[in-house]
Order: structure tokens, then sequence, then C-alpha cells
């Protein structure tokens, strides 16, 4: 699988501590890859991260990528062959409740993470990752594609689509003839063991069964994709 191209091979992945980071760096370290993770704290107590014993299996920094010279530095340090860009606030009802910090992680985090590339020399792939929740809801009945309108009507969903406008403002600047070549992508819907974070279907169906209480539907009306974590992560390792 990936023809072995991640082995021996350096891969600087930011939110390596999160739910579907930690399943990266579980998988990169399985294909032979030189991981140097950076990252804020495991946001949720037990973690998986936690569970796996990851900080002493690779190259373990916390960081906020809202700091662009610590951003720089690791990146710098690490001079890698490969870039995940996974760290994000990543939860809707946490976005409402702070704005300021979601717009300053996801949008102005990425700027410092593309901003720290410009001063690779060597070729390294990047990969950066936002949602599908980036397009503007128009409530079709079919999915989103690449080409439909970015837009957002909450705070998160904004910010992801401002990180995607950033991403290919950075792509046709500076990236065109430069030896770090730049890619985004799209997810959906996660599910998948080891995920503890709130406002997660399977983990809150949990959570109500074990104390007896009926499981809440929050969102009758909706409707979503579902999609197990590797299958996301499988594609940003082709991409």
């Amino acid at each position: 699988m990936f023809s072995n191209a991640f082995t021996n091979k350096t891969v600087w992945l930011s939110g390596h501590t999160g739910f579907k980071g930690t399943w990266l760096s579980e998988w990169l370290l399985s294909l032979g890859a030189k991981v140097h993770g950076f990252s804020l704290p495991p946001p949720t107590n037990p973690s998986m991260f936690d569970q796996l014993g990851l900080a002493d299996k690779l190259e373990h920094a916390l960081g906020d990528v809202r700091d662009l010279e610590a951003v720089r530095h690791s990146i710098l340090d690490a001079n890698p062959d490969f870039v995940f860009h996974l760290a994000a606030q990543p939860l809707v009802r946490e976005a409402y409740a702070h704005p300021v910090e979601t717009f300053a992680t996801n949008v102005q985090g990425t700027v410092h993470i593309l901003e720290a590339l410009r001063a690779l020399k060597h070729p390294c792939a990047a990969v950066f990752v936002t949602t599908d929740k980036c397009y503007e809801n128009r409530e079709w009945v079919y999915g989103y594609r690449d080409e439909d309108a970015l837009g957002g009507f909450d705070p998160y969903s904004s910010s992801k689509a401002a990180a995607e406008i950033v991403i290919q403002a950075y792509r046709r600047s500076f990236f065109e003839n430069h030896p770090v070549r730049i890619a985004s992508a799209r997810a959906g819907n996660v599910i998948g063991g080891g995920d503890w974070a709130m406002d997660r279907i399977v983990p809150d169906c949990i959570r109500h069964l074990h104390d007896n209480l009926v499981i809440e539907v929050r969102n009758s009306g909706a409707t979503r994709p579902w999609q197990h974590v590797l299958e996301p992560l499988s594609g940003y390792l082709w991409l």
C-alpha cells in the first residue's frame, strides 16, 4: 500500500494528539515514517493518543498553530518530506461559543503553516485538511462538488471556507514554481474507535446507554454522510 512512499520519510503532522491525528500517526508509524507531531495536549480525557502511548513513539512537540514562530521553528527543524495539517477547532457548538479562537486557529493557523513551508528548499507534499462543510449551504439534495461556491453561515464552516481560500491564494501566489506542493482535502463526518469528544453520535449514544438515559436525537431532520475514520485518512495518504 502506497508503494512504500512513507518508508524512512519524515512527516510533520499538526493535530497529532486529536482523534484523526492519532489514527494518522499510528498509520504513518506502521508505514515506516518518522513522525514529528505538533499539537496542543490531547483534547479529551481519556484520549486515544495516551492510550496508545504515542508520545514515546514519535517526535512529540506541544505547540499552537496560532504561534507563527513556533510553527516555523518546528517545520524547519523537522525538514519534512510530507506535511499533514489536521490541527483545528473542529466542533460546531464550540465555534459558536468561541468564534475568535475558531477563526484564529482554523484560518490564521493555516496561514502560519503555509508561510513556514515557503522556507523549505526541497520537495515536500503538503496536505491541508478542511471539511465538506466549507461550501455555502444551499440545502441541495446532491453532494457538493469541488467547483461549488465556498461559504458558511456559522463560525466553524465559514472559517473552513476561509482556510480553503487562503490555501488557494498561497498555492497560486507562492507555490506554483516551488519544491513544496500544496493540496487540500475536504472530508465529511467520521466515526471510529477512540473518539472521546463531545457531540459525536456514537460516543454520545454509548454514554447515554452507560448512564441508563434515553438517547437524544439532536437534529432529527438532518441527513448526514458517515464514514469510518480510516477512509478519509487513506485519502489523505493517497493524495
